[in-house]
C-alpha cells in the first residue's frame, strides 16, 4: 500500500469524486455541482490520493471567520485508515491560512461513526435542523468547533 497523500481538487479530480459520491450517498452531488465548486470563490476541496487513485474528499467553504464543511466521503475500501480526520485537520490547516477560526457542519441524527469522528476532533452540538435530508427526512445535528487552531495543533503531530 502507497502512502495517501493529500492535495487541492482539480478539474481531473472531478469525475472520480462524483462517483465516490454516488458510492457514498442516497442523494449524491452531481458531477456538474462538484465541477461548479471549483470556480466557487469561497469554497475548498481536498482529495485523497491513494497511489494514483483518489480514494477520498472533502469541502468546505469559507467565509470571513468562518468554514463550513460541505461533505466529505472516503471509497469504502479505504475506509479505517484515519483518511477523512486527515482531510478534516487539512481542512483546518487551510481555512486557518483564509482567515478561519472556527468550523461547522451538519450531519445526519444516526450517523453515529462520523458523529465519533467529529467529537474526537473537538466538534460539539450546538443544534438541531429538523428534517434537513430530504431523501430520508432524517434531521440534521449542527456541531461547531470554536477554535480549530487548538484542534489542529493538538492533533498534527499525532496524526503526521
Amino acid at each position: 500500500m502507497s502512502e495517501t497523500v493529500f492535495r487541492q481538487m482539480r478539474e481531473k479530480d472531478v469525475a472520480r469524486v462524483a462517483q465516490i459520491e454516488k458510492i457514498c450517498f442516497i442523494t449524491p452531488w452531481s458531477y456538474n455541482s462538484l465541477l461548479g465548486e471549483l470556480s466557487n470563490d469561497v469554497a475548498y476541496y481536498v482529495v485523497a490520493v491513494d497511489g494514483d487513485e483518489v480514494c477520498g474528499y472533502a469541502g468546505m467553504w469559507v467565509m470571513f471567520d468562518e468554514a463550513h464543511m460541505t461533505n466529505i466521503a472516503v471509497d469504502p475500501e479505504h475506509r479505517k485508515q484515519g483518511i477523512a480526520r486527515k482531510m478534516i485537520l487539512h481542512l483546518m490547516k487551510t481555512a486557518m491560512d483564509k482567515g478561519a477560526e472556527r468550523m461547522t457542519l451538519e450531519v445526519r441524527e444516526n450517523n453515529h461513526n462520523a458523529q465519533r469522528l467529529y467529537a474526537s476532533l473537538d466538534f460539539a452540538y450546538a443544534g438541531t435542523r429538523k428534517h434537513y435530508y430530504s431523501d430520508t427526512g432524517e434531521n440534521a445535528l449542527i456541531l461547531w468547533n470554536d477554535c480549530i487552531i487548538e484542534t489542529y495543533e493538538r492533533n498534527i503531530n499525532k496524526d503526521a
